[in-house]
């Protein structure tokens, strides 16, 4: 597996080798003790997976508070996507600052996102599959989010305003300097 330290090194982008013949193609893509011995030392406890039928849709940016943060190994198994981590981690030094990625099902690439990070990302492709592990459970009274085009923090995304597909509850979320406190914590 090929593993790569983004910006910020706590986010780690992961590409698993394929063996591939005339069938198609075979890859490992999760070892536990590789993972926790050569990215993060946890556990994953939840698989979840989202198809997005248009193009342009966006998910997030989203995140759990402690004692539920998540920390999330994010993959694409059908389409790609554009895929955003922004440190709200308390005294970090990239506080505030993001890194994104092109995971697809083509590339393989997974992105490794520890808790403290606010995630998101945005379709390329129609039919988009993603799946994920999480670190720990979903909990509603634990979940926040920033407004996915918040100016402040500049994220590069792959799409238009007017030309992206959202949800009622993404659209409404806050900007960034009203969520600030919950970050501080």
């Amino acid at each position: 597996m090929t593993l790569a330290r983004l910006a910020i090194p706590e986010v780690a982008l992961l590409t698993p080798p394929r063996f591939a013949d005339a069938r198609g193609h075979f890859s490992e893509t999760f070892n536990a003790e590789r993972f926790r011995r050569e990215v993060a030392d946890v556990s994953f406890l939840q698989d979840n997976q989202s198809l997005s039928r248009a193009r342009g849709t966006i998910r997030g940016l989203h995140l759990q508070l402690p004692p539920f943060a998540q920390g999330k190994l994010v993959r694409v198994v059908r389409g790609a996507v554009f895929d955003v981590a922004v440190d709200v981690r308390a005294g970090s030094p990239h506080y505030g600052r993001h890194v994104g990625a092109t995971l697809s099902a083509e590339n393989g690439a997974q992105l490794w996102i520890p808790p403290g990070f606010l995630h998101g990302f945005c379709t390329l492709e129609p039919d988009t599959e993603v799946l994920y592990k999480v670190t720990a459970a979903y909990d509603r009274g634990s979940e926040r989010g920033i407004v996915w085009n918040d100016p402040t923090l500049a994220i590069p995304w792959p799409i238009a305003p007017g030309d992206c597909v959202l949800s009622d509850k993404d659209a409404a979320l806050p900007p960034w300097s009203e969520g600030l406190a919950w970050f501080r914590v």
